[in-house]
Formats: C-alpha cells, sequence, structure tokens
C-alpha cells in the first residue's frame, strides 16, 4: 500500500486527503494546529462560486490597484514597501495577463466539477454544514461595470455556467432585503453558500473513521528526498512516506524550497465579519440569497438562520495577519448600508492569508522529484475548488 503524507489540513488538504484514502491510499495528514480548518478554512464568504471564477490578470485590476493606494479602506490595498517576493510575483502577474480569457474559463470549469465531489461528499459522510443552494447575485451600481460584468458571463457560459442579467425590480424579487441603488445585476442559481470551517471540520472527522492518521499540533520543519522517498521531519519526528502533496497554503512556497521547486504563492490578506442574528427582526432583515458587490467587492452568505457572513478586500502586505479595524469598518458600514434593519451590536470580525499564485490558477501536479506533488495556490476559490482539484491530484498520486 502506498504511504502518503498529506501536509496541511485546510480544505485543500483535508479534501485531499479524503480523495487519497478513497482509493485506499494509507494516509498520514500533518497539520500545525491543534486542529484542521483553523487558518484561510476558518472564516471566509463562504461562497461555493463558480460565478467569481474571473482570473484577476486584468488591466482594471491594476487601473483600480494604482487608484486605491492612497485609501487604507481601499478594497485592493498594494502595500507599497517592496520586497523580492512581491516584486516576482507582481512580474509573474502581468505576464499571464495575455491568458486571463483561458485561465478564467479553464478555472470556472474546475469549479463546476467541484460541486458534484463536494455535495456527494457531504451526502455520504452526514456533513452538516448549513448549505444554502439560493445561488449567487452580482451586483452592479455603473453602467459601465455591469457591462464589463456581460463579457465576464460570456467567458462563463465557455466553461458550461448560466449566469443571467437582471434589473433591479429583479434584484429586490430575487433579494427582497436588499436596501441601496443599482443599475443591475447578474444571478447564478446554480451556486450555493456554506461553513467552509464546518464542512473541513466534518470531512476531517470522516477521514479519521476512514483510516487517515491525523497528526495534529505538528509543524514540518524540513523535507527531504531519500531513496526514492520522502522524509517528513517534525518539530521532535520524522518519517519516511512513499509521497508527499503540499496543500499548506500560504507555506507552500517554504516547503516547495525545500524540495527543489518554486511554488510562487503570495499571501493575499483577506477579512471578514460575521454578524450575529441574534433577534427576529435582524433574522428578517438579513439576506438569504448570497451576494457579490462589484464597487466594493465584498461578498455576503447566510449561514444558518442565526449568521451573516461578510467578506471581500485583498491586501498584499506579506506574511501580516493583524486584524485591522480601518479593513474591518467597511464591512460593517457595507451591511449597515445595505441591511439596515440587521442589528450590528454582536460582530466577530477575522482575517486569513489566501495562497495566490500569479496566473490565479492552482498549482496541482508533480514537483520536480518523484513522489512529490502538489495542491495549493487556490486564491480566493479554495472553497469553490477544493473538492475537483483533490480529485486530480489523488488520481496521480493513486491512480486507480
Amino acid at each position: 500500500m502506498t504511504r502518503v503524507a498529506v501536509i496541511g489540513g485546510g480544505i485543500t488538504g483535508v479534501t485531499t486527503a479524503y480523495a487519497l484514502v478513497r482509493r485506499g491510499v494509507e494516509v498520514t495528514l500533518i497539520e500545525q494546529h491543534r486542529y484542521a480548518a483553523m487558518e484561510t478554512s476558518f472564516a471566509n464568504g463562504g461562497q461555493l462560486s463558480a460565478s467569481h471564477a474571473e482570473a484577476w490578470n486584468h488591466k482594471a485590476t491594476m487601473i483600480n490597484a494604482l487608484k486605491w493606494m492612497a485609501r487604507r479602506d481601499a478594497p485592493l490595498l498594494l502595500h507599497p514597501q517592496p520586497t523580492w517576493h512581491k516584486l516576482s510575483w507582481f512580474a509573474q502577474f502581468l505576464a499571464a495577463m495575455p491568458h486571463y480569457e483561458r485561465n478564467t474559463v479553464a478555472t470556472a470549469r474546475m469549479a463546476i466539477a467541484a460541486r458534484a465531489h463536494l455535495f456527494a461528499w457531504a451526502e455520504e459522510e452526514g456533513i452538516d454544514f448549513d448549505h444554502r443552494r439560493a445561488g449567487i447575485l452580482h451586483v452592479y451600481r455603473e453602467r459601465a461595470s455591469f457591462e464589463r460584468a456581460a463579457g465576464v458571463s460570456q467567458l462563463l457560459a465557455r466553461a458550461g455556467l448560466v449566469r443571467r442579467a437582471v434589473t433591479p425590480a429583479e434584484m429586490r424579487a430575487i433579494e427582497p432585503t436588499l436596501a441601496g441603488k443599482f443599475y443591475g445585476g447578474y444571478y447564478t442559481d446554480s451556486d450555493s453558500t456554506g461553513d467552509i470551517h464546518k464542512f473541513t471540520s466534518g470531512l476531517a472527522d470522516a477521514c479519521v473513521r476512514r483510516g487517515v492518521d491525523c497528526r495534529y499540533g505538528s509543524n514540518v520543519t524540513a523535507l527531504t528526498r531519500e531513496g526514492g522517498q520522502v522524509r517528513v521531519a517534525t518539530e521532535g519526528d520524522s518519517a519516511v512516506f512513499d509521497a508527499v502533496v503540499i496543500c499548506a497554503g500560504a507555506a507552500s512556497r517554504r516547503l516547495a524550497a525545500m524540495l527543489g521547486d518554486r511554488v510562487n504563492v503570495y499571501p493575499v490578506k483577506g477579512y471578514s465579519i460575521t454578524v450575529h442574528l441574534d433577534d427576529a427582526a435582524s433574522r428578517a432583515g438579513a439576506p438569504t440569497v448570497s451576494l457579490l458587490d462589484d464597487a466594493t467587492k465584498l461578498v455576503s452568505s447566510r449561514l444558518g438562520e442565526d449568521r451573516l457572513r461578510v467578506a471581500g478586500t485583498a491586501e498584499f502586505n506579506g506574511m501580516n495577519r493583524d486584524i485591522r479595524a480601518d479593513r474591518i469598518a467597511p464591512l460593517l458600514h457595507w451591511v449597515e448600508q445595505h441591511f439596515p434593519g440587521v442589528n450590528t451590536r454582536r460582530v466577530i470580525p477575522w482575517a486569513g492569508l489566501r495562497p495566490m499564485l500569479p496566473a490565479m490558477l492552482p498549482r496541482v501536479g508533480p514537483g520536480r522529484a518523484p513522489g512529490v506533488f502538489y495542491n495549493t495556490g487556490h486564491g480566493h476559490l479554495g472553497w469553490t475548488l477544493a473538492a475537483a482539484t483533490a480529485e486530480m491530484v489523488a488520481g496521480l498520486v493513486a491512480p486507480v
């Protein structure tokens, strides 16, 4: 039996371990935290959004980034302090701009494929993750952004995704609690939402039931090739495996370097707030359909009856995990502006580091050395893509 180490206990690591153990592989999951899903998979925006598959490698993104540099509350905040990592990442980002359309279509196809796996696994393992199949509504305040979105919808259609234009009146029929003035929107009824932390934790429990050795609280200190195998050293322990799959999020770049690979993941910080809907008026005044506001780059998801998750913003500031009040404030203001019936007295802020590759596509496949594989760099779409990329890499590690 093949012995495989999966490094990382977030959504990509746990789905990879699950896909492998289903193939009869002997799997060891190594995670530095005490539990699964304690970093980027803890409190994201909740969207399972094929409709949000557009690559960022577009001139509009760069124009906005430069325009917003002086704003501390900007949707995309690029800290001007240069580092070699940041400069090399942006150089590759610019080089990938000619592939914007191709990468957008490829990402959307992966997102569509991921749905079937994720939904089937949740049903088979009895995982309750506040899954809501109410679609996702993209809202636009200006005609120019709405018309640009029409081109994105054409790319998504090439991948097999239907996203239809809706008028302001239709938008309010889809989500009656939404307040504000908008030019129009796009609605994808096949998209859905759910709690990434609850799903990942539930699937990690299923992995244990199926025989995965989950080694929590284990920080990887070294990876070395040894006689055709891979030695994984942690603090106080060391073991040899036939193969290793690196699913370590923002830490993947450091771990890949130990094995002679360059995986240029950059940690793009995102923020979220969880609004607790403690009273009947707040529950009635909160949206049930998931939203994406193009102007603010914020998303919202209703998690169960008593929670509203709002997330977004992108901050290029290295491995900084600080939760900044000036970055949380726009999220809170967005709720108060568009859902005035929601009481925001009890709100929990959070920040996490999205592992993003310059071309906006995850690295899924083998490294330079035999027995080394990667499933990392999903950026803002880890929750959306993970089930598909887990199946892809598991098929490479353990072909059926």
